[in-house]
């Protein structure tokens, strides 16, 4: 009886609005990933968000073209689609692919992501990351949260990358991520943690390891030679919650721009103070 009395004031509202000359709410679009570390852990919410629900979003930058991981290959804004509200980094066997950032950044904050990967031949890892605003890589570190390099993708890994030798703390969990999972990021001054559909997995509280300065998420398929394809991977979407003790970037891109890995060779990629 609860069932069929929570149907029929649905009815009756819908017939309300119709009697009222209103067109009914679109439904909403329903997230590929119902498990979500924001929701375990009461995060509320977020202070930005994408869905993907009309094309790529002005704050999301594609890379290049410009050569790849390592200069190997080349990624292409190209590689980057959107439909039906997920956006699409697609891999070749000759090693184009893309890659993408969200801007602006921020030290210290908290980042979840619903995604899927394919799986791939070899050599075509699959990740999400914070990547240093100012691109001053390795001393502005790297927090690769979701790092997968299994051919299967049955194994997620984690790098903390700091200091000026590029030294790296690891972490990894046994996922399927061919499946829809919500991957996310805490960062605060006194931790980092790591999330898959709500479940800890990497955990460090060695705060000399942690970037100094601004980070903003980059989405990456990134090649290995010699790798075979076609891949690809997925994001339904992307939330980001500002904290009390988060410091947002000085540098960002404007709506549109294209983004780069490497600031050396194509400097007017780099974020940059806007006016």
């Amino acid at each position: 009886m609860v069932h069929m009395s929570v149907f029929l004031s649905a009815v009756v509202s819908a017939f309300s609005v119709l009697a009222a000359g209103q067109a009914p709410p679109p439904p909403a679009d329903p997230s590929e990933c119902t498990a979500t570390a924001a929701e375990r852990h009461g995060w509320g919410e977020p202070t930005r968000r994408s869905d993907f629900s009309d094309g790529l979003p002005g704050d999301w930058h594609p890379y290049g073209p410009e050569p790849g991981h390592d200069e190997k290959g080349t990624r292409t804004p190209e590689a980057i689609t959107v439909a039906d509200g997920v956006a699409t980094i697609s891999a070749t066997e000759d090693g184009t692919t893309g890659a993408m950032s969200w801007h602006p950044g921020q030290r210290y904050g908290r980042w979840e992501a619903c995604v899927r990967s394919d799986a791939a031949h070899g050599g075509l890892n699959a990740l999400l990351l914070l990547w240093p605003v100012a691109e001053d890589f390795p001393v502005g570190g790297e927090i690769d949260w979701m790092e997968i390099t299994s051919d299967d993708r049955q194994e997620t890994d984690f790098f903390l990358h700091h200091g000026a030798d590029n030294d790296q703390d690891h972490g990894s969990v046994r996922h399927d991520a061919t499946q829809w999972s919500a991957y996310a990021l805490e960062w605060t001054p006194e931790r980092i943690t790591a999330y898959v559909n709500g479940e800890e997995w990497y955990s460090t509280t060695d705060s000399s390891t942690f970037p100094p300065r601004p980070m903003n998420m980059t989405m990456q398929l990134d090649y290995f030679p010699q790798a075979g394809g076609p891949a690809a991977m997925h994001l339904d979407w992307a939330k980001q919650w500002a904290l009390p003790e988060s410091e947002p970037a000085e540098l960002t891109l404007a709506p549109g721009d294209p983004a780069t890995g490497q600031p050396d060779d194509y400097p007017e990629r780099a974020p940059r103070r806007l006016r």
